[in-house]
């Protein structure tokens, strides 16, 4: 199999990298990000491109994809809606466009396009459009995500955050297991619906732990 992941230096991204680097089955996976990314895996190679708003220039590299994870992401933090639209949305469907296979979106709980609160509503029509095409596509709803395995965030504040409260997942699991996941089971279950595995289109973190 070959996976192209988009966000591979993000925390989701590198969850979804490390297993697909994990998993026997997975022959080549493809990182694409604007900057160099160390590569110590000989099953994985790594395209720089400037404009994912336009990928035609490295299509030729992302031919023959059995999936494609699209991890990347951006705080809404301190952006208006034309500032947070272009990764959120505009890149995924480029991104859907140029890349063939299973394509999974990697959205957020809450994630609604009628909502009154901007990310919500950027990221609800997004998954819309990416299932109205006509091919396989999941949109994964993470809600609270513990890295794992020396994972960590690039956003300060999401580090800050993840580690003022690692000691909660434990507690979340028990009491709301519906919205707790992990780096690993989320690439765990992204592998897997890349194999075709049997899911509903739209999984929350309860659907990627029994999918993991």
């Amino acid at each position: 199999m070959k996976i192209v992941v988009f966000g591979a230096s993000g925390m989701v991204g590198q969850g979804a990298l490390r297993e697909c680097l994990l998993d026997p089955e997975v022959d080549s996976v493809v990182t694409v990000g604007r900057s160099p990314m160390d590569v110590t895996d000989a099953k994985h190679r790594h395209v720089v491109h400037a404009d994912f708003g336009d990928l035609s220039p490295v299509a030729g590299e992302l031919a023959g994809a059995d999936a494609c994870f699209y991890c990347m992401g951006v705080t809404s933090a301190g952006l208006s809606e034309d500032e947070y639209t272009p990764v959120t949305h505009d890149y995924a469907l480029e991104a859907a466009r140029v890349v063939g296979g299973t394509y999974v979106y990697v959205s957020g709980e809450g994630a609604n396009a009628e909502s009154s609160t901007m990310w919500a509503r950027v990221k609800g029509r997004t998954e819309n459009e990416l299932l109205a095409l006509d091919r396989p596509v999941h949109v994964v709803r993470p809600g609270f995500i513990q890295p794992r395995h020396g994972i960590t965030s690039r956003t300060r504040i999401y580090r800050y955050l993840y580690s003022w409260s690692s000691w909660l997942f434990p507690l979340l699991r028990r009491v709301a297991p519906q919205y707790v996941t992990s780096t690993e089971a989320l690439g765990r279950a992204m592998v897997a619906l890349a194999k075709g595995a049997p899911a509903p289109k739209l999984l929350r973190s309860d659907d990627v732990n029994r999918l993991a």
